[in-house]
């Protein structure tokens, strides 16, 4: 069980490792937003899985394992209320973007 806990933090750790990476190179507002939503739910959710494995059933696992399914949805509508609101206050895209999801959804 321990070297199932230490893989999930390690992978837990790469994930927030390279979303702080994204937040730093990536171009735009919307880009950043989803290297840190990848950053919190998939790091910090494998980082808590990690927890709950090493630890088991008694209070701190059990905090974690319901710390993961909050963290998770409040993250995602986090950002995705976060990239609507920055799209309607008039936050542009990159200039290498393609596509524009938001432009027929907020008109």
């Amino acid at each position: 069980m321990e070297i199932i806990s230490v893989i999930f933090i390690i992978i837990g750790i790469l994930f927030n490792l390279f979303g702080c990476i994204g937040l730093v190179r990536l171009p735009d507002v919307y880009n950043r937003l989803q290297s840190a939503t990848k950053c919190v739910t998939l790091g910090t959710c494998s980082i808590l899985l990690g927890v709950l494995f090493y630890f088991g059933f008694i209070d701190i696992g059990v905090k974690a394992l319901i710390a993961i399914p909050i963290l998770f949805f409040a993250a995602t509508v986090a950002a995705h209320a976060l990239a609507k609101g920055a799209y309607k206050f008039g936050v542009p895209l990159g200039e290498k973007s393609v596509k524009d999801d938001y432009k027929e959804e907020v008109q």
